[in-house]
């Protein structure tokens, strides 16, 4: 195993000195470790300490917790620094692919024979079988060989990126790592000096040629393709003929040998005994050697020497695209394109994935006429462009004061180019954060909302990430939600018809909504990350703000569930009453429901579409984004014109605080006994009206939980309504024998 754990050498910069907790055994020189759980901590009785971080200190720590012990939050600035530094990070990349394993590897004559056997063109008959397929062995170890090398040479690429990158987002480590990065360099060279010896420069001249060939003149009508059928039949062939032969002769640097088969893709639809199908496959092969001829022929009328200088940029890996970061950058490369980098490779910038080709005009004319998979453009001959962006690239890099806990008044403006680095060093970054601005105030924005304003000219500080909640509220929180179930179905409370139950509109609030966060996350370990998010989504004004443009970098699914309800609120008992027996409203006042949100993807009649819930599957369930319509609890008993969706019934509404669902509650208790009083729709007897009495004069001093200015929401109009009903139910008691 390399030994790529921190050690005393590297500079700490800003962070030296910078407090740490540390745990050990009893004795001043025990080893220091990140964690009490550490298995090289063998004693009951464990010390807690906190320490400077310095080269003392490293020098006593635990080999396993310096390469791979959290010292600090993985969202802080110590943290990040110490991520970037430990694991598969820097300190690893630094170790690796700097010298080929001496029992993994290979001699140069050995690849000079491979790459030799692979240029030629196989024997087309031996006569020994048994030379026949030594021969062929021979082939397979070959192309194994090839492909080895290919693929070192992109593993080490791949990781002297890594390095590259993560050293520039420190500068306090240039000098410490410029020696080490320059060995990688050497070898890497070393190494595309080896891979190019297995491509054949001529081969990529002809596949260029080939790629820049118009449609030739094809013979349509030629009688030797009658087998094909009618002329129409035999113009799709033929054409697709060409285009099968265009697309692999111009795909890496092969042998005319190696696509020769491709002639019998024109009758690979016909029997081989079928009258005619020889002459066709004679006529293919001949129409195929034309072609080849034609591009030849390009290639010698063009200058084979370099004599163009190309600049090629390779795409940033976004982070939705995290799988690139364990493949490697120059997986996605084609092989000609491939071919031509370790070719034609004069200067390369690999952190910037920037490179310096010499190449000659057919392939410069390739490259230049492509946007995949690189960006090319040619260079007028003046600055080396390589030079010219390590100068003037210093990007602001992270210190104390822009993620950490250090006090908010010291806090230092966050930069794009901080979350640059908090997207290299932890793609699972914290979703939301906590912002301030003089321009918006205090904010809770997702990451991707900050980086977007960032590239307008917003100018603010991180206050917190949801990581950075204090425990001793989300514990408690996570501990009174409770385990999961051991049946999924039961995540889903049972829905209380009896508004009278404690329990009817349980599947509203806010307590519900905690429930189906914490149930639906898959991993227990992100329970409490999901939580955090929730607490920290609970208080945004306007949810549609949450809109990341991503799902992955976005609030997650689970979140979503809790932040909204996919039940669907009753507001008969706030319409206003009708005639009508079987439904009718009882003009109860909405009070604190009024501004309730409710979230569609289209509100609009006019609208082509149905009104879905951000929940629902046809909306792909995606929670809510920054194009949906935000309405209110007031909206829906203002207007009857929505077009809603029969599934979902169109819409999401936001959880019910407790005082909205205490309100939800009474107002449905009100109208239940209403609907009693009302002899059209029910009957009572003496013993209803001595329980509706009783309710009613609970509901007559009833007030919403928490709410302080009860009068102002309707409370004159409430109490009208129960002085009314109780009129009706002592007449009835009166009436009743």
């Amino acid at each position: 195993m390399l030994d790529c754990s921190l050690t005393a050498d590297v500079p700490l910069g800003p962070f030296d000195g910078t407090p740490v907790t540390v745990h050990s055994a009893k004795g001043k020189n025990a080893k220091l470790h990140a964690t009490p759980s550490c298995t090289q901590l063998r004693t009951q009785n464990v010390a807690r300490a906190e320490v400077p971080l310095n080269s003392v200190t490293i020098g006593r720590l635990c080999l396993r917790c310096a390469q791979w012990g959290s010292w600090a939050r993985p969202d802080s600035g110590l943290g990040i620094f110490l991520r970037a530094l430990g694991g598969s990070g820097l300190l690893f990349q630094l170790h690796s692919y700097t010298a080929l394993d001496p029992d993994d590897g290979w001699e140069q004559e050995e690849l000079k024979a491979a790459a030799d056997l692979l240029r030629t063109e196989p024997k087309a008959e031996c006569d020994d079988e048994e030379d026949g397929a030594d021969e062929q062995e021979a082939r397979d170890e070959a192309e194994w060989l090839r492909d080895r090398v290919f693929a070192h040479w992109r593993g080490a690429a791949t990781s002297l990126h890594q390095a590259r990158s993560i050293a520039m987002m420190f500068p306090w480590l240039e000098d410490w790592v410029k020696p080490k990065l320059a060995v990688k360099e050497q070898y890497l060279e070393g190494l595309r000096a080896q891979a190019a010896l297995f491509v054949d420069p001529a081969g990529l001249l002809l596949a260029a040629a080939v790629a820049d060939m118009s449609e030739p003149e094809l013979p349509l009508d030629d009688g030797v393709f009658s087998v094909l059928g009618k002329s129409a039949d035999i113009a799709k062939h033929v054409k697709a003929l060409w285009g099968e032969w265009q697309r692999r002769a111009s795909d890496g640097w092969g042998r005319p040998g190696d696509r020769s088969y491709v002639a019998y893709s024109l009758v690979h639809h016909i029997r081989s005994n079928r009258k005619g199908y020889h002459q066709a496959v004679t006529g293919a092969e001949s129409l195929v050697a034309s072609w080849e001829d034609a591009a030849r022929t390009a290639v010698s009328s063009a200058a084979p020497v370099p004599t163009r200088c190309v600049i090629a940029r390779l795409p940033e890996v976004g982070n939705d695209t995290s799988q690139s970061r364990e493949t490697g950058f120059l997986e996605n490369l084609d092989r000609w394109t491939t071919g031509v980098l370790v070719t034609y490779l004069a200067d390369a910038d690999w952190s910037r994935r920037t490179f310096t080709l010499q190449v000659p005009d057919l392939i410069a004319d390739r490259l230049l006429a492509r946007s995949y998979p690189i960006e090319c453009e040619l260079h007028d001959g003046g600055d080396d462009p390589i030079a010219e962006g390590e100068a003037s690239d210093r990007a602001s890099y992270v210190q104390p004061g822009v993620f950490d806990d250090t006090p908010v008044f010291g806090r230092l403006p966050v930069t794009a180019d901080h979350f640059r680095v908090l997207g290299t060093v932890s793609p699972n970054a914290d979703q939301l954060y906590i912002v301030f601005s003089t321009s918006n105030g205090a904010e809770v924005l997702p990451l991707a909302a900050i980086e977007k304003r960032m590239a307008s000219g917003w100018h603010g500080v991180v206050i917190a990430g949801a990581s950075d909640l204090p425990s001793s509220v989300i514990e408690p929180w996570a501990g009174e939600i409770g385990r999961r179930p051991e049946e999924r179905e039961s995540i889903w409370p049972e829905q209380v018809h009896d508004v009278h139950d404690p329990r009817f509109g349980d599947w509203l609030g806010l307590a519900d909504g905690a429930r189906t966060t914490a149930w639906l996350t898959f991993r227990d370990q992100d329970i409490e990350r999901n939580l955090r998010c929730l607490a920290m989504a609970r208080g945004v004004h306007d949810l549609r703000t949450l809109d990341s443009g991503s799902r992955r970098r976005g609030v997650p699914h689970d979140v979503w569930q809790g932040l909204l309800t996919s039940r669907r609120l009753d507001v008969e008992p706030f319409e206003p009453p009708t005639s009508d027996r079987w439904r009718g409203g009882s003009g109860i006042p909405l009070g604190v429901l009024a501004g309730v949100q409710i979230y569609t993807t289209n509100a609009d009649p006019r609208l082509e579409g149905k009104g879905h819930s951000p929940l629902c599957r046809h909306s792909r369930e995606r929670g809510v984004v920054e194009d949906d319509d935000l309405l209110t609890a007031g909206d829906l008993l203002a207007r009857d014109d929505f077009d809603w969706c029969s599934k979902c019934g169109g819409y999401a509404a936001r959880r019910l605080t407790d005082t909205q669902l205490s309100y939800y509650r009474a107002a449905h208790r009100l109208h239940d006994i209403a609907q009693r009083l009302d002899r059209k729709r029910a009957g009572y007897g003496r013993a209803d009206l001595e329980t509706i009495i009783s309710q009613l004069s609970e509901l007559a001093d009833w007030r919403p939980i928490g709410e302080d200015h009860w009068y102002s929401w309707g409370a004159r109009q409430w109490r009208q309504i129960v002085r009314r009903l109780r009129a009706q139910a002592e007449a009835g008691r009166h009436d009743t024998p």
